[in-house]
């Protein structure tokens, strides 16, 4: 059975016209251990929790960000499968925008940075396709919709 893991693509937009896709600035961090991989918070759930409760709580543990700073975005939720440490992995995310574009973010020993990225370079940092896919269809998401 393949482990689970559920967080949030999270983003934050600068005052100017949707058209201009800089606007739209990814939350990423950065691993601590292994390979000081980049990617949105995210984390296994506890027991008892759905899917969406896991993603808010890991978001709230790994960068400081409570529920009640975001707005979840409708209609956007993408599942990634892909191989973790010889064992095939699930994560499922959402989009969340801040709903403060100077939010403090306060990182657990989990993580050792974190940067708001344009789409470009964030794809270059996420490394793996599997997360490069899901922050190009976030963006497109919110470029095509009036989220």
């Amino acid at each position: 059975m393949a482990l689970r893991a559920c967080g949030l693509i999270i983003f934050r937009r600068r005052l100017v016209p949707k058209v201009d896709n800089n606007a739209i600035e990814f939350l990423l961090l950065q691993a601590s251990d292994g390979i000081h991989h980049w990617t949105p918070p995210k984390g296994h759930a506890e027991p008892g929790e759905n899917d969406l409760e896991t993603a808010l709580r890991e978001t709230q543990e790994e960068a400081g960000i409570g529920a009640g700073q975001l707005t979840i975005i409708e209609g956007f939720r993408r599942e990634l499968n892909y191989v973790a440490r010889e064992k095939p992995k699930t994560v499922i995310y959402w989009l969340a925008e801040v709903k403060d574009y100077d939010v403090e973010i306060r990182l657990s020993h989990e993580h050792q940075a974190y940067r708001w990225l344009g789409l470009d370079e964030a794809c270059q940092l996420a490394q793996f396709k599997e997360m490069k896919a899901a922050l190009q269809e976030g963006h497109q998401f919110l470029c095509s919709t009036e989220a």
